[in-house]
């Protein structure tokens, strides 16, 4: 199937490139809607699920909270502060083969994995 480049899917592309924060969706729609008002928030939603089908961001699932968007696709992993929510990339290597350690699979073919960690960022070890 053929997948046109719609003046809404550049937009929110553009959106998520210029954040570079690991936005979430309502983010990313408060941000565009300030110039582009007649916007909705589900042509927000819909590119930005299109987008990382389409392998040009990467949608990050996290746990308890709203999935973010990264503009970053490749392999890497990342810290959420336990005070503000925020995610931030971690500068590491990424351990290609993890998965191959697994010795108990439940049937399952490994396409990949996240590794999410935790902890509090600078700006919040400052407030306290």
């Amino acid at each position: 199937m053929i997948q046109r480049n719609t003046i809404q899917n550049s937009l929110v592309y553009e959106a998520v490139n210029k954040l570079q924060c690991h936005a979430t969706a309502d983010e990313i729609y408060d941000m565009i809607v300030q110039e582009h008002p007649t916007i909705s928030r589900g042509t927000v939603y819909r590119n930005l699920n299109r987008l990382a089908e389409m392998g040009k961001i990467r949608k990050m699932e996290i746990p308890g909270g709203p999935d973010r968007f990264d503009h970053r696709c490749h392999d890497h992993c990342h810290v959420k502060c336990e005070r503000c929510g925020k995610v931030f990339d971690v500068d590491m290597d990424y351990i290609t083969g993890l998965e191959k350690n697994i010795t108990d699979t439940h049937g399952f073919a490994f396409t990949g994995y996240d590794i999410l960690f935790r902890g509090i960022c600078p700006e919040c070890q400052h407030k306290a």
